[in-house]
């Protein structure tokens, strides 16, 4: 009888410990907007997930929640900020006038490729230009994609003129700004809709990266190509300051290993390699690739996309934002950052 009891207290035990063990084990739901199939997924955010497990000794687990499945793209910082998700990635443009001043690497100029802008916006962060933009979460890194070229479906675009009457995709406000002084009707939606809108023909258009072109499989529906640079778009990785507070200090630790400039690079990477396939892809498929060398000295462009500068430095300005000083440390960081990479 002492024995089956003492064999049952010892199940029990062996069980308690187990049970504590599971539990002691912290999940972290990680919302982004990327298709679960994309490179994106796998090799930004799965890598990630899968680095911090590992450094954490299995004390972090991460569930990803792609596509949109937790939040919406446009609604995922506010996920982050509200808990809704422990970490959540999106692109500050889709909060309009959220982040005005992370948005000024958004401008045409400032990051010529994925990689050398995921540095630019990581430095401005890591400088202190955009702290107050971000006091109500954690942002643990920040990259853009590489520029957004304009993709029609059959118009082919040489000249601003070209753009007259077509209804364009446009990302953010910024950009829709300067379709609209070309006299495109700009038209504004998540990059997860594009393919269903264009398709039905409710737009002609839109100003994207290569990368998108080729993760939104819109190389299906576009078959011209212009490679003007209408912006990059910036995005983040951030945390629910109360789900960091609530980790131990090894977690954290593993948490601030995992943030800063060298995850920015391997966000750079990751986007400027598949601009790169995205292109390729297009290539192979016989398109019509137009492209614009040296856009703010062009003839035909100089002067739309410098107007579009202008304007957006302007707004900053009236808003009492240090927008023309951000954007002067954004071309430096451009110098810099573009300097280390050759």
């Amino acid at each position: 009888m002492n024995t089956k009891v003492t064999a049952c207290l010892l199940a029990a035990s062996f069980a308690g410990l187990s049970a504590a063990s599971t539990q002691a084990a912290t999940t972290l739901r990680f919302a982004h907007f990327f298709p679960a199939a994309s490179a994106v997924h796998e090799d930004l955010y799965q890598a990630w997930a899968e680095s911090v497990e590992e450094a954490s000794g299995g004390e972090l687990r991460v569930q990803l929640f792609p596509s949109g499945t937790l939040a919406k793209a446009e609604s995922l910082y506010e996920a982050a900020a509200n808990g809704i998700a422990d970490v959540g990635s999106t692109v500050q443009g889709y909060s309009a006038g959220r982040f005005p001043l992370t948005q000024v690497v958004e401008l045409p100029g400032v990051a010529p490729t994925a990689e050398a802008g995921a540095c630019v916006l990581q430095t401005l962060y890591d400088e202190g230009h955009l702290d107050e933009e971000y006091a109500d979460t954690r942002p643990l890194f920040m990259f853009t994609t590489g520029p957004g070229f304009l993709h029609t479906q059959d118009t082919v675009v040489e000249t601003p003129e070209d753009l007259q009457g077509l209804r364009i995709r446009r990302p953010t406000a910024l950009v829709g700004d300067m379709l609209t002084d070309m006299g495109a009707t700009p038209v504004g939606m998540p990059a997860p809709d594009i393919y269903t809108a264009m398709q039905r023909g409710v737009i002609d258009g839109v100003s994207l990266p290569w990368e998108g072109v080729n993760t939104f499989r819109l190389n299906e529906l576009t078959t011209q190509h212009t490679q003007v640079p209408f912006y990059s778009l910036g995005l983040i990785v951030t945390m629910n300051q109360r789900t960091y507070d609530r980790l131990s200090p090894e977690q954290q630790a593993v948490i601030d290993d995992h943030s800063g400039m060298a995850w920015a690079e391997n966000a750079g990477e990751v986007f400027g390699r598949l601009d790169r396939e995205g292109k390729e892809k297009a290539i192979e498929a016989g398109h019509n690739i137009i492209e614009i060398d040296e856009p703010l000295s062009h003839p035909d462009w100089q002067q739309p996309l410098q107007n579009g500068i202008e304007q957006y430095l302007t707004g900053l300005e009236e808003r009492g934002l240090p927008g023309r000083e951000v954007y002067q440390a954004a071309l430096a960081a451009r110098d810099a950052c573009t300097a280390e990479q050759e």
